[in-house]
């Protein structure tokens, strides 16, 4: 898809230019004074927390910033393998991968020998995380996705739309009320910074609340959250233009490191013809700011050309621009209990997003830390409050993201050595130069992170039985479900069976068929599904609301190697009567396909085949033996609540 030809413009961008529209500024309402989740902060962490509650019309929830209204331009701009999955599970992928510019190349620019004065390309590479996803990491402007994401919100029986044009005050928790399930401990209040309700106070009781609201989080503040690490020593110049330039690789991912100018890094952006520049400025003092810098867009044009010399830049709009510094910390708590508290406790408040990590944009990992964060955070929570889960499973979170942040901040460390140079400007010191090299192998090396294919929880009661990961090595236990096809057996189509795993809370069983036929009823696959059914052991009996659909808690999908099955000699089980009138569901049995075959792909044990346990939020939690049918139970007796 191309765009922005004739200038940028915000919005959604299968309107052409021409008729595309920005977000108009909402209306204004009075917030609601008791709710389930506040989550204050619509960034993407604020935001993807919002849309998975909103899939709930049992919690009643309210998102609040103090923005006049939704994000237009800037910010973040990289789109990771891993979070166009997460946007899967929205159903907003096909959108998403379809406005994305898709990073396929990389380039390395140093100072040509001949003539250190002006840059050379040193060499062209693939991307390094092409293959680790069905999806490929891409660009978009953060307002489409943050689009996306509302409108998928607004979609929904809840109708949630944030409120703008609030800044919170204070958040307070009542501490006696905190293990009080039912009870609203936390007391939160805004103020109206509108032009119409300038100065009103507004004042909401919540059951849990979410700070996803920046760097400079109140939330955090107001819990007593320590933000831990060191401040940034460098100023970049980051902008979006659009300009003509005789640069080869102006449509490449390009890293350029010049003789004494320092250092660009460019990013094609959606559209065609938008570019993003970060470009290396000068050391600032650790009692400022990059917004102390007093430089203009053109400052940082200036400064641009002089790295790119002998190529010109003639620059013909500038659509966004800003000057940051941003150090990499990392805050001692994820939620509101004291650093020793166990799980017993229950926490309340919560912060995700750049409100517990800090670090720098050049690694695209902002939003591609937050949005997981919670992803990772809602599941639980609503989990919890519909009675499903014990509130123990709200202290995962903290233990599981704060992992995933460290190593965040580990990685940007080291990043921003390999990226920056020295300033060569009046302090004296030695110049530093970037080894280009160490980027690739940087790049190539933690290409499983950058991607987020990689992420991996702590073994836990949500992430165990690590002994039989023979069965199925190419699943690893605490990382995501990495998607593959297979055909369904009831009509041939083709399916991504990761993309069944829906953010709508439930938890899926994939059954891996082994050498048995399964219509046998012998069969260690039908004695599965017989047990899933009908015993009372069974987790789907004891978890399953009476008078709701089998399905309804724990889906459950079955792959066999046998071909020719007839889906009405397998157990019932896997082709369910479901609704008011009972209609068969025949989209949960599949066969591999013969040249792309998933028990290879992931290395499952054809022989006994094996039961695969996957979260809500698409992670692999458990591998079992598809005869372990008391370990099954067993692992959802641990955390969930049986129903009656």
């Amino acid at each position: 898809m191309q765009f922005h030809l004739n200038g940028f413009k915000p919005g959604n961008y299968q309107v052409p230019d021409s008729a595309r529209k920005a977000y108009p500024i909402p209306p204004i309402e009075d917030l609601p004074t008791e709710v389930d989740v506040l989550v204050v902060g619509t960034g993407p962490a604020g935001l993807t927390m919002a849309r998975q509650m909103s899939e709930f019309s049992d919690v009643k929830t309210c998102i609040v910033d103090m923005a006049e209204g939704p994000l237009l331009f800037g910010r973040a701009d990289g789109i990771s393998c891993r979070t166009i999955e997460i946007m899967e599970a929205f159903n907003s992928a096909e959108m998403v991968e379809k406005e994305t510019y898709k990073l396929m190349q990389n380039t390395f620019w140093e100072p040509d020998t001949a003539n250190p004065n002006n840059i050379k390309r040193k060499y062209k590479i693939a991307d390094a995380r092409l293959g680790m996803s069905e999806f490929k990491h891409g660009i978009v402007n953060q307002a489409r996705l943050h689009e996306l994401l509302l409108d998928g919100m607004a979609n929904t029986m809840t109708n949630l739309r944030p409120h703008y044009s609030r800044e919170l005050l204070d958040l307070e928790i009542d501490e006696t009320l905190t293990q009080d399930l039912d009870a609203h401990p936390i007391t939160a209040t805004f103020k109206r910074v509108d032009d119409a309700g300038n100065g009103k106070i507004e004042t909401v009781k919540a059951r849990f609340a979410v700070g996803a609201d920046g760097g400079r989080s109140r939330v955090r503040k107001s819990l007593g959250i320590a933000l831990e690490g060191d401040s940034a020593d460098k100023a970049w110049g980051v902008m979006d233009i659009l300009l003509n330039t005789d640069f080869p690789d102006i449509r490449v991912k390009s890293f350029i490191q010049s003789k004494d100018h320092g250092a660009v890094m460019t990013i094609p952006r959606e559209g065609g013809y938008l570019i993003r520049f970060y470009v290396e400025l000068d050391l600032i003092d650790k009692d400022k700011r990059a917004t102390d810098i007093k430089l203009t867009e053109t400052d940082i044009i200036a400064k641009a050309q002089k790295i790119f010399h002998p190529y010109t830049l003639d620059v013909k709009e500038v659509a966004w621009w800003s000057i940051y510094s941003v150090g990499q910390r990392l805050a001692d708590r994820f939620d509101n209990r004291a650093a020793e508290s166990g799980d017993d406790i229950i926490p309340r408040a919560f912060v995700a997003g750049d409100a517990c990590h800090t670090h720098s944009p050049k690694g695209g990992w902002g939003l591609n830390t937050s949005l997981p964060d919670t992803f990772n955070l809602g599941w639980k929570m609503a989990a919890v409050l519909q009675g499903k889960s014990k509130p123990a499973l709200l202290a995962t979170y903290a233990t599981e993201r704060r992992k995933v942040a460290n190593q965040l901040i580990n990685a940007d460390k080291e990043l921003s050595r390999i990226v920056a140079t020295r300033p060569t400007a009046g302090d004296g010191s030695a110049k530093a130069e970037v080894d280009t090299a160490k980027i690739e192998a940087f790049m190539k090396r933690q290409s499983g992170f950058v991607s987020g294919t990689s992420i991996e929880y702590f073994p836990s009661y949500i992430c165990t039985a690590q002994e039989n990961q023979d069965l199925a090595a190419g699943y690893k236990i605490g990382q995501r479900f990495h998607s593959a096809e297979a055909n369904r057996i009831a009509d041939g189509g083709i399916q991504h069976l990761g993309h069944l795993v829906k953010a709508d809370g439930r938890w899926r069983i994939f059954v891996f068929g082994g050498a048995q036929d399964p219509t046998q009823t012998s069969s260690n696959a039908y004695q599965l599904a017989e047990f899933l059914a009908k015993d009372p052991a069974s987790p789907v009996q004891k978890y399953t609301p009476k008078g709701a659909d089998i399905d309804a808690v724990i889906d459950t999908y079955a792959v066999f190697q046998q071909h020719d099955l007839s889906m009405h000699d397998l157990h019932g089980y896997l082709w369910p009567a479901k609704g008011k009138y009972g209609l068969h569901d025949y989209e949960k049995v599949f066969q591999p396909q013969e040249d792309n075959n998933i028990y290879d792909l992931r290395g499952i044990d054809r022989h006994s085949g094996c039961i695969v346990i996957v979260r809500p939020d698409q992670h692999i939690a458990s591998i079992l033996p598809i005869t372990a049918h008391a370990e099954l139970s067993k692992f959802f007796d641990v955390f969930m609540i049986e129903q009656s």
